[in-house]
């Protein structure tokens, strides 16, 4: 009896102890960002140097010239829903493992199929490419590493390691304007083309395209005759002022304040204030 008390005993105490949970020494951070037309999803884990060297001869963590997972535990992953283009390598839909090498003054980026693998488990045979990325030095230094998109703009961005001193930044691509383009071109060559239609080629041809005569074609589309649509008065007044006509611009910006007032949207009442000032 004694036995089978003291065993139910030590079994309760492991049960118990099975059930204490402890935070990850390197945690886990997944990051979605929209990107192009589509979005990209990295999920890697985040070591910290705790007194201990890092990219270094010979060092503890992510010695130089050997090939590292790029964080810790899992291989560091990302998932690609729009193709793009990493370093000026095309990639194509799909879920990838990332591993770099480093070194001192330049860094190897690789794409790698191995995304379900441990992160240790490196297969060279796995990779998809190698392109070299230089590397740089910052002032001050970041303890835990760290990854993020930064810099995003309509067709690039940069993904971002940084660790210890060290910042790497490779380049992302995605080339969605001639797409964007195409797509516009066949709405408004269309029956009954809606305002909501030629005001986004009109966002397009200015913010994207560059192109400011379709630009302003769109938008005056857009308003038609008569609207109280008064964000479209403050982008009408932006592309003729970038056109040089700034009679035209103040005006639109003037319609702009008075429908916006009405509406009482305090925003672009300010807005339309400050480009007629700038005028």
């Amino acid at each position: 009896m004694k036995k089978i008390l003291f065993s139910l005993l030590m079994l309760s105490c492991i049960t118990t102890m099975a059930q204490i949970k402890m935070p990850q020494p390197s945690t886990t951070q997944t990051i979605t960002q929209d990107f192009g037309l589509g979005k990209l999803e990295l999920t890697y884990s985040r070591p910290s140097i705790k007194n201990r060297k890092v990219f270094k001869e010979g060092s503890e963590l992510a010695p130089l010239g050997k090939v590292w997972r790029t964080g810790a535990n899992s291989a560091t992953r990302i998932k690609i829903t729009d193709p793009i283009e990493i370093a000026g390598k095309s990639v194509d839909t799909g879920t990838y493992a990332i591993f770099t090498i480093p070194g001192k003054n330049e860094w190897t980026f690789i794409l790698n199929k191995g995304a379900k693998n441990w992160g240790s488990d490196y297969d060279e045979k796995l990779d998809i490419f190698r392109v070299t990325i230089p590397a740089s030095k910052m002032k001050e230094s970041i303890e835990t590493f760290t990854m993020q998109f930064a810099n995003m703009k309509t067709e690039s961005c940069e993904l971002h390691l940084m660790w210890g001193n060290t910042y790497v930044a490779i380049p992302i691509t995605s080339k969605v304007n001639d797409r964007i383009r195409m797509q516009l071109e066949k709405a408004l060559a269309g029956d009954n083309v809606s305002s909501t239609t030629y005001f986004q080629a009109a966002n397009f041809y200015y913010d994207m395209d560059k192109d400011l005569a379709k630009a302003l074609t769109n938008v005056t589309k857009a308003i038609g005759e008569k609207s109280d649509k008064f964000w479209m008065y403050l982008t009408k007044a932006k592309i003729e002022r970038d056109l040089g006509d700034k009679a035209a611009a103040k005006a639109s910006a003037e319609k702009c304040i008075e429908e916006a007032t009405k509406q009482k949207n305090d925003d672009y009442v300010r807005s339309a204030t400050e480009l007629i000032k700038k005028l």
